[in-house]
């Protein structure tokens, strides 16, 4: 139950802080995204989590 409610929490984080509402989605904002849930309430300790990503290109 303490974890169900900590993903919540984190939900609500995660939509407070727009992270649906993004149009374009890549590796860096869906880990951000992810990330952002799975630490729950310490959002509202002053946590910001941020994913940077680089997905190789294929070769032309």
């Amino acid at each position: 139950m303490i974890v169900v409610i900590w993903l919540v929490i984190g939900l609500i984080a995660t939509y407070q802080r727009g992270y649906f509402g993004q149009s374009d989605v890549n590796c860096a904002a869906l880990g951000t995204v992810l990330v952002t849930v799975v630490v729950g309430p310490l959002n509202y300790l002053g946590v910001n989590p941020r994913i940077e990503c680089q997905v190789p290109q294929p070769s032309p």
